[in-house]
């Protein structure tokens, strides 16, 4: 994917990019280039498929979320790893706040750098158990929007997740061809979690065709105040 065909699929999700946006999006990819190096962050270096498979593939979600991006719009993202969905999203949306949780310091510590570098305001970042952060009563139910991308299967994410999500917000995850297989397994999840599933979208990316399915999740009611259990659990026993 070069520059005027990540531009021109981005238009097709009606994102419009500025050329400091842009510009934002190749340093980006420099910085993650960079850390790469030291630490595993991603196996995708070429920088065609960088673009192509982990920003535009982040920003697809808009897809499936009716964005009213008021000024404070919150983002949770769960186990963001490079920081996908959440910074490409806070690149082409620059006004809503970001928080990103990760268990791994190391990843924390390149996120820090990236939204230094990157000039990027409203970015909080936690280095934290998902479990025990939706837990804390300064993030649980505190959320908008909750995204996670390749961390887990649906029965798992859900606990993971769904705890974070304000009632009358949505669970967002994306996820590859096995997306809806995962659904059917996590159907119990979201229910007892307080999510309702309000919409699948499965289509293939561009010029490399593979399948990718978003899974569109609405937090109907409060989350049971037992979930998510320790750190591990929902692992080992999915709901």
């Amino acid at each position: 994917m070069n520059r005027e065909q990540f531009l021109s699929q981005l238009e097709k999700l009606h994102i419009h990019l500025t050329d400091e946006q842009l510009h934002q999006f190749e340093i980006y990819y420099q910085t993650l280039i960079h850390w790469n190096e030291k630490m595993n962050l991603t196996a995708i270096t070429e920088k065609g498929e960088v673009f192509l498979k982990h920003f535009y593939d982040s920003l697809t979600i808009v897809r499936e979320f009716p964005w009213s991006l008021a000024e404070n719009f919150t983002v949770c993202d769960v186990g963001a790893g490079a920081g996908f969905p959440s910074i490409p999203l806070k690149i082409a949306f620059p006004h809503i706040q970001v928080s990103i949780v990760d268990s791994l310091n190391k990843r924390i510590n390149f996120l820090e750098e990236l939204v230094t570098t990157l000039k990027l305001t409203d970015v909080h970042l936690y280095h934290d158990r998902a479990e025990i952060f939706g837990q804390n009563p300064q993030h649980r139910e505190k959320y908008d929007l909750v995204t996670a991308r390749a961390v887990a299967k649906m029965s798992i994410l859900s606990e993971f997740c769904l705890p974070l999500v304000k009632p009358g917000g949505y669970f967002i995850a994306l996820k590859g061809a096995s997306g809806e297989e995962e659904l059917e397994e996590g159907k119990k999840a979201i229910m007892t979690l307080g999510g309702n599933i309000s919409g699948v979208q499965s289509f293939i990316l561009p010029f490399e065709n593979s399948e990718r399915t978003i899974i569109h999740i609405h937090k109907a009611k409060s989350t049971p105040k037992k979930y998510p259990r320790k750190p591990g659990v929902p692992t080992k026993n999915p709901l």
